[in-house]
């Protein structure tokens, strides 16, 4: 059984896809891993950097 591979979609974006292609990869929730990102942001407030640095590591479809 292979794994997923990280890429972000075409279709299902949000902003850029990151949040569906982590989704995709570890068989999560789009809202789930959204809401936690959100709450990341809230909480955390460092998830802007590493949001905009997956959006230019993970590749588009």
């Amino acid at each position: 059984m292979t794994t997923p591979a990280l890429i972000r979609p075409l279709h299902g974006r949000g902003i850029a896809g990151v949040c569906a292609a982590v989704a995709n990869r570890f068989d999560m929730s789009v809202t789930l891993v959204r809401f936690l990102a959100l709450l990341g942001l809230f909480l955390v407030g460092g998830t802007i950097p590493v949001y905009i640095a997956l959006w230019l590591i993970i590749p588009s479809e």
